[in-house]
């Protein structure tokens, strides 16, 4: 009798296993997922080298951007959002997908007016934050970078995903809203107690909160930046309407720790690495182990094509 044990220091998350035997000898495939070794690959190329992965990142309209708030231009028509369904307590799952923490949401919460055009319906939220507590906002407001910045994902509501929707040069809508450093503890903050998902494909349960819960009152959100761009990873496609809100939302020094705590690598053991080489173009980029506490954002893209508009005057900035 032949008994066949195998210890796998990956995490399953990322990989699939395959035993076979063919005539008296032991096949073991590995199958490598290929969303998480996207992302693990982004992890490791710069953005200068996005547009080998995609070529819309090398485009003009790319995000994040700084908002320089003296070449911003006052438009009357951005009334303030319209929230439908935020109120909602949702039952889902926080996923660490080697990028970020995200929630995919129910797409009863909706959003419209503020000149948008349409209703568009939430699809899912992540985060962006700085390595070791540092800034780690994508966007910037007069270069000053924020601790953290949370985009909540949103389409048009005739498209049943963002794959759909960003062919639509408007099909996409995200609101950005900025964390700020308190002193205190606040319930805004809870949502990042519950990010918990240290490595790469694991996730937590998040029970019986509402987005509301998660951001400012409305009345405190009807101030804000709005320009075109695109998602912020590849593919970059300039398919974005956002919605940056001027107003932050208040984090306590340690619901901030947390979150940078978070791992984002593959569990290996003390004495093992995997390397994985993907060729791309003529270039072999390298997939290794990511380092605990990777900052997650993106450099701000140079501002070519895209005006920023808001419904803050600037005498009031």
């Amino acid at each position: 009798m032949c008994s066949v044990f195998l210890y796998l220091p990956f995490y399953a998350g990322l990989l699939q296993v395959q035993v076979s035997r063919l005539n008296g000898v032991y096949v073991i495939l590995f199958i490598i997922k290929t969303d998480l070794l996207l992302n693990l690959m982004l992890l490791n190329l710069g953005p200068d080298d996005w547009a080998i992965v995609a070529a819309d990142c090398g485009n003009t309209k790319q995000s994040p951007i700084n908002i320089v708030t003296k070449k911003v231009v006052f438009d009357s028509r951005l009334t303030p959002v319209q929230f439908t369904g935020y109120q909602e307590t949702i039952n889902t799952l926080i996923t660490n997908n080697g990028h970020t923490v995200q929630v995919n949401l129910p797409d009863r919460a909706a959003i419209s007016g503020a000149n948008l055009g349409a209703n568009y319906k939430a699809q899912q939220l992540h985060l962006h934050w700085g390595k070791n507590g540092g800034p780690g906002s994508e966007h910037t407001i007069d270069g000053e970078k924020y601790p953290m910045e949370l985009h909540i994902v949103h389409i048009k509501e005739n498209y049943n995903s963002v794959e759909q929707a960003i062919n639509d040069p408007s099909g996409v809508a995200v609101l950005g809203l900025f964390y700020e450093v308190n002193q205190e503890i606040t319930k805004n903050g809870n949502f990042v107690t519950t990010c918990k998902t240290s490595f790469l494909g694991t996730n937590v349960t998040l029970s019986a909160v509402s987005l509301d819960m998660l951001i400012l009152p409305h009345n405190e959100l009807e101030r804000y930046f709005r320009y075109q761009g695109s998602l912020t990873t590849p593919g970059c496609s300039e398919a974005v309407v956002w919605t940056i809100f001027e107003k932050a939302i208040p984090l306590s020094k340690e619901q901030h720790c947390l979150i940078c705590q978070l791992c984002f690598h593959i569990p290996l053991c003390s004495h093992c690495l995997i390397y994985v080489e993907v060729l791309l173009g003529s270039k072999i980029f390298i997939i290794h182990q990511i380092i605990h506490g990777k900052s997650n954002f993106i450099v701000i893209q140079p501002c070519v094509a895209s005006t920023c508009i808001s419904n803050i005057k600037v005498s009031s900035m």
